[in-house]
């Protein structure tokens, strides 16, 4: 039994494109391209990059929301990278997902009871009784009083429709959750109530979290360990600490410096990155980020990098693509 809960071995997910007059097939956005994450029982590893990076389809595809272009995921030893929708059907109550938008991801038509249970009737778990019962303690759990039971989404704020759908995440008491950028939609007064509230939770249930955000700062008040991503690949992964106190990528170091300092007297100095992020369409040779890093050189044009071993840190894993600091 390996000692990793979720193991995705070079991930890929290419979305074909159409067009002209017969809709013929005229190329693949590049959504994932290679990715590779171990995520152990209890612990968060954050994912951060800018919109359009693929965090959201890595998210996704290790829930098999997508039917895999390459690679293998693993979860809780069993590989589902080619199973079944009947047998994944099995495996859907230990594997959740927290969406973006709180009011989209919530049926409009339906009560917050009748949301909560949908899980425990697809399993058949509990009669309707003892299910009622569940969904009461479920949203008292996340901040909720009983009444939500019968009222509709529309009657809640951002904030509350959140616990709601962290409420219908944990109703089966699942092993991993998938978060994927749950407080952005949030105002900032609210994120660190529903960031508590996610902690909590992971202490009392032993939950794994996959934690997809653009923010840094964020993912570092819950994560573990945290891979950043650019253009459909992860090009540095470490703990959470030292991705702040040691960052080794020239994007990450971007990320970094563009973190907004509280204390005005402080003047930081940031790194503005050059043009805009090339199109997954048809991503650049070599290093994806070369077209816009301030330290490229000739090989970063030709050779893609390898995710490797930082040379010269010792005591902890400190993954980093670039010839730069490989070479």
């Amino acid at each position: 039994m390996s000692e990793y809960l979720l193991e995705v071995s070079n991930l890929k997910m290419h979305f074909p494109v159409y067009g002209g007059i017969f809709r013929r097939q005229t190329g693949k956005v590049h959504a994932v391209d290679g990715v590779s994450l171990k995520i152990k029982a209890g612990e968060t590893v954050g994912l951060v990059g800018e919109s359009g990076c693929g965090k959201t389809t890595v998210g996704r595809a290790v829930l098999r929301l997508y039917n895999l272009s390459g690679g293998e995921v693993f979860f809780d030893g069993d590989n589902i990278s080619r199973m079944t929708q009947g047998d994944l059907r099995l495996l859907r109550r230990n594997m959740q997902m927290i969406f973006q938008d709180p009011f989209e991801s919530l049926d409009a038509r339906q009560t917050i009871g009748e949301i909560i249970e949908e899980p425990f009737i697809i399993h058949k778990i509990g009669t309707a009784e003892t299910r009622r019962d569940e969904i009461e303690k479920l949203l008292s759990r996340v901040g909720l009083s009983g009444s939500a039971i019968t009222r509709f989404p529309h009657e809640f704020s951002g904030g509350q429709r959140q616990r709601i759908g962290i409420a219908r995440a944990i109703a089966l008491k699942p092993k991993l959750v998938v978060c994927d950028e749950p407080v952005s939609a949030l105002d900032v007064s609210i994120q660190s109530q529903i960031l508590n509230l996610l902690l909590d939770l992971q202490s009392e249930m032993n939950l794994t979290y996959l934690f997809i955000a653009h923010d840094l700062s964020v993912v570092k008040h819950i994560s573990d360990n945290i891979a950043v991503m650019y253009l459909g690949k992860i090009v540095e992964y470490t703990d959470a600490d030292s991705i702040y106190k040691n960052p080794l990528h020239p994007y990450t170091q971007a990320l970094i410096s563009a973190i907004p300092v509280p204390d005005p007297s402080v003047r930081n100095k940031k790194t503005v990155l050059s043009g805009d992020v090339p199109s997954p369409l048809n991503p650049p040779s070599g290093c994806r980020f070369h077209t816009r890093c301030p330290v490229a050189f000739d090989r970063c044009k030709a050779d893609e990098p390898e995710l490797l071993p930082a040379p010269g840190i010792e005591g902890e894993e400190h993954l980093v693509a670039c010839h730069l600091v490989n070479s």
